[in-house]
């Protein structure tokens, strides 16, 4: 193992591929926030970009026709303005020289203290973006259903969702290509009498695996991906008895534009996280030092983003009273 001298920072790639690893499987573990707010890699902290508004690419000219005098019309637009701003999100893990004997027989000491940094980073991350998608103040583009969906004898979900793209096409004229709610609330689909009613006689989908079951749904609801956020996180402080809180809120569930995941800022798409590849060339990066006055040894993950960047708000539309209170 490296033992760098004190105040010396050294990568660690090969703790960097656990964390990398780790991060990977994310979306397996419920994790779905870079899914829907993919990254995009950026040379600079904080910068502008030219955005093309809705209205440049939907609106009919009065004509095309060419003129008598054989000129022909001219396309006019401005570009809009978005801009980003990446900030540095990073946490440590000590590791004493005589603990990581003392245990060594029982786990490496180093792969979880970084396991736990890069879980406490991505948890960070992912409830940052639910925080800023699953609210009204951005997202314009909402409404609330008749029936809550945890009412399994009267809810709608079909014809919900089916309202939900047609307002956004109609608000935007982009359809969605994802649907993301909770594990709570895609467990109250589950067993809604109007999916177990369609369902009865061709596929017994409450036998089915998790990735089954979503399929099902997805296709049931006519929309291409089904994310299901299933991150939890304990709501008190340290030292207080643990209280567990879902980190995607079971009161909305998003339809949304989300980017194809290409470096393209053409793809319309509702948002993306801005990564400063300058400092931060991956969405963890792993670091350690050696830290004498402690006999330890300091592993630090971080990364530095701008994770709740909008780039047409247009792209979501946000259904509401999805669970009672």
């Amino acid at each position: 193992m490296p033992r760098p001298t004190s105040g010396t920072t050294i990568q660690r790639p090969d703790l960097g591929a656990i964390a990398y690893e780790y991060n990977a499987t994310a979306s397996q573990r419920g994790f779905i926030g870079l899914e829907l707010m993919p990254l995009f890699d950026v040379p600079e902290q904080s910068s502008d970009y030219p955005k093309i508004p809705i209205e440049a690419l939907l609106k009919l000219l009065p004509s095309v026709e060419r003129a008598a005098n054989g000129t022909y019309q001219r396309d006019d637009w401005n570009f809009e303005t978005g801009t980003y701003k990446c900030k540095e999100f990073g946490l440590e893990g000590r590791v004493e020289d005589t603990e990581a004997k003392l245990y060594r027989r029982f786990f490496d000491a180093e792969q979880v203290a970084v396991m736990r940094v890069t879980d406490q980073l991505l948890r960070q991350q992912e409830k940052r973006i639910s925080g800023a998608l699953f609210n009204t103040s951005n997202i314009p583009n909402t409404s609330n259903v008749t029936n809550e969906w945890d009412k399994p004898s009267s809810c709608t979900p079909k014809a919900d969702v089916l309202a939900g793209k047609q307002a956004m096409r109609a608000a935007s004229g982009l359809e969605p290509n994802a649907l993301a709610m909770s594990k709570k609330v895609f467990e109250n689909l589950l067993i809604c009498a109007e999916l177990k009613d369609y369902l009865k006689y061709t596929n017994p989908h409450l036998m089915s695996t998790f990735e089954a079951q979503k399929q099902i749904v997805a296709q049931y609801l006519d929309v291409e991906r089904l994310l299901v956020g299933n991150a939890i996180y304990d709501s008190t402080k340290k030292g207080k008895n643990f209280t567990l809180a879902d980190v995607w809120n079971d009161e909305y569930v998003l339809l949304a534009k989300v980017a194809s995941g290409s470096n393209d800022l053409r793809d319309p798409c509702l948002g993306r996280t801005f990564l400063w590849t300058e400092d931060s060339p991956e969405n963890l990066i792993v670091e350690q030092y050696r830290e004498e006055q402690t006999r330890s040894n300091i592993y630090r993950v971080r990364h530095y983003v701008d994770d709740d960047a909008f780039v047409f708000t247009g792209a979501g539309y946000l259904l509401g009273n999805i669970t009672q209170p």
